[in-house]
């Protein structure tokens, strides 16, 4: 199994204002005001770098009834962290939410939202390739509730379903690609 590590760049807050040098983006933004992930992406807890080390540090994955756990010790009391966990931290009411598309429905809904599907497609997306807007859409939900593991452009298929859910007024289930990412 992989070691579990601590990643300091990612896991940001949105920061969800209109202003007269952001008007091109104010219908997202008050899309994402509107939005299930609100909170998840606006909730900004304080949390001690040398918590989430010791966390880290000595964290473990287990399994118990079936629920994947990554267990750790910060300040010498246990802390279990579960995708459920998440989902009831975050607010984000996704246990019923979508995790996959089939491919044809995800490049069907991207070709919909302006992405030129090119043949033989891989799994990996640009931001590049759509508008201002969608590109604001996929950088915050990167920057707020992803493991980032590609590019600064690049972005993967699990963002793809996300962004094409809430297109298409779905549940995209967020906790389960919070803790996956974990």
């Amino acid at each position: 199994m992989a070691k579990l590590a601590f990643c300091d760049y990612h896991n940001m807050v949105a920061i969800l204002e209109k202003t007269e040098h952001n008007a091109d983006f104010h219908q997202i933004v008050d899309f994402l005001e509107a939005s299930h992930i609100r909170y998840a992406l606006m909730v900004s807890p304080t949390v001690y770098v040398s918590h989430i080390r010791q966390f880290w540090s000595t964290a473990r994955v287990e399994t118990v009834d079936g629920e994947t756990n990554i267990i750790a010790k910060v300040n010498g009391k246990q802390r279990t962290v579960s995708e459920s966990s998440i989902r009831r931290h975050l607010k984000l009411n996704d246990e019923e939410g979508i995790s996959t598309l089939p491919d044809n429905e995800l490049f069907e809904n991207l070709s919909l939202m302006g992405y030129n599907i090119l043949p033989n497609q891989r799994f990996s997306f640009q931001k590049g390739q759509f508008s201002h807007q969608w590109k604001f859409l996929i950088h915050t939900i990167m920057q707020c509730l992803s493991p980032k593991s590609t590019g600064f452009n690049e972005f993967s298929s699990n963002i793809a379903t996300a962004i094409v859910c809430l297109a298409t007024n779905r549940v995209y289930n967020f906790s389960k690609m919070i803790f996956d990412g974990m």
